[in-house]
């Protein structure tokens, strides 16, 4: 199924769609896309990010856990090297490891999972003024800096604050590099590898495109492919046929 224009519906009805695909990608990734040793949950974030986000969760470290044994988290996922994304353009950022330092006091709950990854899908409210923006694009590189990979999908063309999209806007965060958004693309899919040698695999789509799968990355030079079409048309699926009637081509209807 094409992307539709979601300009045309409120915010409300996009919400809609938003938690139903969220909760669509994580089952497709619990039901045997990711290896043994991780899991996917729809959490609720502070910050930036919007109310439903998917985080990818490893169990390695617990002691009788599947991700205990040792090289736990090796065995499954592709290959970077061998097996590199599919996508328009890459982007890649070496990151000062003196920068990322801090100095503090992290209190941590001894039988918490370890976050590795996130997924977010962006709301019209994420670019709706300069605070919202710049509130999402502080909380990417946060999650970034903290070596949480991340995938962000953003089916809302540029505005007046990202006028080259969501990714120029976080990518101008982390290093000095103008990236333009083709002119007959301007929907945003991006995944960052973290780490000091952070990655960008950017692959620009417009309405009426399939969605590609997109890598969801596990560790540095390790990803999963999520399947972003299918999980569309499924929570396409649950939306109200009136506003499903209102999200087709003009010529269609």
């Amino acid at each position: 199924m094409p992307i539709h224009d979601w300009t045309r519906v409120g915010a409300g009805i996009f919400h809609h769609f938003h938690h139903q695909w969220i909760s669509q990608i994580s089952g497709a990734l619990n039901a045997g896309l990711l290896p043994p040793e991780y899991y996917a949950l729809a959490e609720q974030i502070a910050g930036g990010f919007g109310p439903d986000v998917l985080t990818l969760e490893s169990v390695r470290g617990r002691p009788g856990e599947a991700g205990d044994d040792e090289g736990a988290g090796r065995g499954g996922g592709v290959a970077l090297a061998t097996n590199p994304p599919q996508v328009r353009f890459t982007a890649t950022a070496q990151i000062d490891a003196y920068a990322r330092k801090r100095s503090g006091v992290v209190v941590r709950h001894s039988g918490s999972d370890e976050v590795v990854a996130m997924l977010e899908i962006v709301s019209p409210g994420n670019k709706s003024t300069r605070h919202a923006l710049r509130s999402f694009v502080e909380k990417a590189v946060e999650v970034l800096d903290a070596d949480i990979h991340l995938l962000i999908v953003d089916l809302f063309p540029p505005g007046p604050l990202d006028p080259q999209g969501i990714h120029a806007a976080i990518w101008s965060e982390i290093v000095e590099d103008q990236f333009q958004l083709p002119s007959d693309r301007t929907r945003t899919l991006v995944a960052y590898s973290a780490g000091d040698l952070r990655q960008a695999f950017i692959e620009p789509v417009a309405p009426s495109d399939i969605l590609p799968d997109m890598p969801l990355f596990l560790e540095p030079e390790r990803y999963v492919p999520v399947p972003l079409e299918a999980t569309y048309n499924e929570a396409f699926d649950a939306v109200p046929k009136r506003w499903q009637q209102e999200l087709l081509p003009r010529a269609a209807k």
